[in-house]
């Protein structure tokens, strides 16, 4: 992975970051977040995957139902956001849209991703504090508004 600081004004930056084939995209993702500091930013990204897991949230079951994308994919379009979690650690939020090799599609909650060749990120983030936290009757940690601290 590599990343640039394309601008810094304010407390807000944008930034590049490119991933390299083989790297888990989530994991990686979250860990440039977690070690950059960023604690509110919205991404997206543009490249390609090897294979994918995207998932389904099934609200009766309080759980992600997992769609495997066992091929080469593109990715679309991915979209998300970054935010702190429940732990203190940067909690992403993304999801994508893959292009299949028919023309088809797959689609849903990025929960992992191994890059092949490369995947694009363009992470806005501000001065913000973005809260996430889990919501027992949801089963899933969302953003809470009023825990945020501009």
């Amino acid at each position: 992975m590599k990343s640039v600081k394309m601008s810094d004004k304010a407390g807000s930056a944008t930034r590049v970051i490119v991933l390299d084939a083989g790297e888990e995209a989530f994991a990686t993702l979250t860990e440039f977040a977690n070690d950059a500091g960023i604690t509110a930013a919205s991404l997206t990204a543009i490249g390609a995957f090897e294979r994918a897991t995207v998932g389904w949230f099934d609200f009766e079951k309080k759980t992600y139902k997992k769609i495997e994308v066992a091929e080469q994919c593109e990715v679309l379009s991915a979209i998300g956001d970054i935010a702190v979690g429940d732990d203190g650690k940067a909690s992403l939020h993304v999801h994508v849209v893959l292009g299949l090799a028919d023309g088809t599609t797959r689609g849903g909650h990025l929960l992992e991703a191994k890059v092949r060749p490369t995947l694009e990120v363009v992470v806005a983030d501000t001065p913000a504090h973005l809260r996430r936290k889990k919501k027992p009757e949801l089963g899933i940690a969302l953003i809470d508004i009023a825990a945020t601290k501009a």
